[in-house]
């Protein structure tokens, strides 16, 4: 059975309540649930923080003995070169997700702190951008 956490960073907690007109209505607790019952042949795990070192601390955890890592860092994506530096340390394979076209969105977005050493990056299809991603670590 692979094991995949998704660690998600700042204000993904409020998914739901927040600008809802980009991320949803859809809490990630909700989400996890239907998405736990969907593959129910992977360990999946979730964690979230709104505080960059403790999102280090958690790849640096996670990152030699997991199967992969959906990482959704995100305003730190923009700002983190730690972010990216520990992504670049670790030898488990990073995917980074954002639930909005970050690209379509303000200039400073555009830029990835992460990307250069991820897996792959999956951008703009809401909540599913996750399920992507779990699925690139399945075929």
């Amino acid at each position: 059975m692979k094991k995949l956490i998704i660690i998600n960073g700042p204000n993904i907690n409020l998914l739901g309540k927040r600008e809802t007109n980009i991320y949803g209505d859809l809490s990630f607790t909700e989400f996890f649930e239907s998405i736990t019952n969907k593959y129910p042949n992977i360990e999946l795990e979730h964690y979230q923080s709104n505080i960059e070192g403790e999102l280090i601390d958690k790849l640096q955890e996670v990152g030699y003995t997991y199967d992969g890592i959906i990482l959704n860092a995100a305003a730190y994506t923009h700002t983190s070169i730690s972010i990216g530096d520990t992504v670049k340390a670790i030898e488990t394979r990073v995917i980074e997700v954002h639930i909005s076209n970050t690209f379509s969105r303000e200039e400073f977005r555009h830029q990835s702190y992460i990307a250069p050493n991820a897996k792959g990056v999956i951008v703009g299809f809401g909540l599913q951008s996750y399920e992507l991603a779990i699925q690139s670590f399945i075929y």
